[in-house]
């Protein structure tokens, strides 16, 4: 005979969370022969021996595949008419899973979810809310009565199998907040009804840390983002207009009230304008690639300018200014520690057209590392790549720890080189790239500054504006092919020669460079660059374009 209910609880790395959870459960559950399941999305040393010790079943996913796939992992893994879903940062009240089995035993087959109170719990934290606003994390009090109710938030979501048969699974392409929203809206369409039970109530925690404004004012930033995302899925979000009266309604509410949810509510609302940034940014899909006539190429001129470019910027200077706490503490920290290295910088440099060789120069000598650079002009009749081979023949590649490639239009943030160099070497990077800055001239979108990220391990590194090589790539990669002038294909090859070899390569976004004077290709056909490369790639392997992608994103510190 099946248990009379199931306490699912996905969870991901949160074993001190998930402990207090399954400790105000599993009494209940035991007293009412109900099972319990935690669901980890990855799997945890930790998460696995909280669940043991309290008696729980522990189901693991190989990777992180997201809560909406959790709950459908939790509900094939039992046979229990009713599956109690609760986040793993709750605390039951007693009486709590008696409540909603009783529910389940008296109500009309359409309803299909029962929830309850949802009481919002700060340990450790005197937080001073006015009360105009529901608090910082989710939370739900419809009074002391049963009743229907329009919405479950997942925290505190009992789900009829019945109903999920009838209704489907859960969409697992459906990003964090706003998951369960979609399968209810799925759920109500088709004539299901939702309950509100007073007696199933539970605390939603935050606890030391994390009860802070500043983490719960992150946390916020991450909902606005994804609500925005949810409200263009629906086709109901707000206009800029209405969404910038938001933003200053809540940055006046904590001064005003003197409010905590002040703070947290304008991240919100900058998470959302960071989302509609965003949507006003996006490039159209690229255009079908032919195997071996342009595959080998990113589909995209990758030049910006005018009004886009205009946003780009700002975009740039927003990033900018969330990166600085990161850069005055953590990163600081991880450079300071590193290693010194030996370093050889070569380039081309033009006299015949802008260029800022010089600023990058002084920038590189700035470092704390041992930096050879020999820049030399383009020599009459020969491609860039020869010129680039004749500068390399000058040093004995062996003898340095790092080599760089660098074009002579590359604008260099402030402590580049130590910086690039400590996140490269923290991710054991063979063959690196620091990232482009949103307003730069880059055809791959891979190599594209991305928030909240020091090193992005990915499978394509450009052969420009700036490669970087550590003394294993070099060796085996250089100097460049004698065929090659203009090197397209070059980095699609290398790429291929990176994952036959097992080398982490990827981009380093701490350290996003500007690529703005001359766009790629601008003093060569490109149709000659081309065809170069397809002659150079025939029998070659290579990376093509629906291939590249970001494997995983890394900060210094815990990566």
């Amino acid at each position: 005979m099946p248990a009379p209910a199931a306490v699912i609880l996905p969870t991901a790395g949160r074993p001190a969370y998930l402990d207090v959870a399954l400790a105000s459960i599993v009494g209940q559950a035991k007293a009412l022969g109900a099972d319990v399941l935690v669901v980890d999305d990855g799997p945890s040393a930790a998460t696995r021996a909280v669940a043991e010790r309290h008696g729980a079943r522990y189901v693991a996913h190989d990777r992180s595949l997201g809560l909406n796939a959790a709950r459908n992992t939790g509900a094939r893994e039992t046979t229990a008419p009713l599956l109690a879903y609760v986040d793993d940062d709750v605390e039951v009240h007693a009486g709590w899973l008696a409540s909603l089995i009783v529910a389940d035993a008296s109500q009309p087959v359409d309803v299909g979810v029962f929830t309850g109170p949802i009481l919002a719990r700060f340990d450790g934290r005197d937080l001073s809310f006015c009360g105009r606003e529901d608090p910082p994390i989710t939370h739900l009090d419809l009074g002391p009565q049963d009743r229907d109710c329009d919405h479950a938030w997942g925290a505190n979501m009992a789900v009829r199998r019945a109903a999920l048969q009838r209704t489907g699974p859960f969409d697992e392409g459906r990003e964090l907040y706003g998951d369960e929203q979609e399968w209810q809206a799925r759920l109500k369409a088709g004539g299901g009804r939702l309950r509100y039970i007073a007696g199933a109530a539970l605390d939603h925690r935050r606890v030391g840390a994390d009860a802070r404004i500043s983490a719960l004012s992150r946390a916020a930033y991450r909902r606005g983002r994804a609500s925005r995302r949810f409200d263009v899925f629906k086709n109901t979000a707000p206009t800029p207009r209405e969404e910038l009266r938001v933003l200053a309604g809540c940055a006046l509410h904590g001064p005003r009230f003197r409010c905590a949810n002040g703070p947290i509510l304008t991240a919100h609302s900058l998470g959302r304008l960071r989302s509609l940034l965003d949507e006003r940014l996006a490039l159209p899909p690229t255009p079908p690639a032919t195997a071996g006539v342009d595959d080998f190429l990113s589909g995209r001129s990758g030049y910006v300018a005018g009004k886009r470019g205009r946003l780009l910027r700002a975009h740039d200077a927003l990033l900018d200014l969330a990166a600085l706490p990161a850069k005055a503490r953590r990163l600081r920290t991880a450079t300071a520690a590193a290693p010194r290295r030996r370093v050889l910088v070569v380039g081309v440099e033009r006299h015949d057209v802008p260029n800022v060789m010089a600023q990058a120069r002084a920038e590189l000598l700035r470092s704390r590392h041992d930096v050879t650079i020999d820049i030399g002009p383009a020599a009459p009749g020969l491609g860039k790549f020869e010129n680039l081979d004749a500068l390399l023949a000058r040093h004995e590649l062996a003898s340095f720890d790092w080599i760089l490639v660098s074009d002579d239009d590359v604008a260099l943030p402030r402590d580049f080189l130590n910086t690039f160099l400590a996140c490269a070497e923290a991710g054991g990077l063979r063959l690196a790239q620091p990232a482009h800055r949103r307003h730069s001239h880059a055809a791959w979108d891979v190599t594209r500054r991305r928030a909240g990220s020091d090193w992005r391990e990915t499978n394509f590194v450009e052969i420009g504006p700036l490669t970087a090589f550590d003394a294993a790539a070099a060796a085996a990669l250089l100097p460049f092919p004698k065929e090659l002038k203009m090197g397209w294909g070059l980095d699609a090859h290398w790429s291929a020669v990176a994952r036959e070899r097992g080398w982490p390569i990827g981009v380093v976004d701490a350290t996003p460079i500007g690529h703005t004077i001359r766009p790629a290709a601008s003093d060569y056909p490109r149709e000659t660059a081309a065809a170069e490369a397809r002659r150079f790639l025939d029998g070659r392997p290579y990376v093509a374009r629906d291939e590249v992608r970001t494997l995983a994103t890394h900060r210094v510190g815990n990566a």
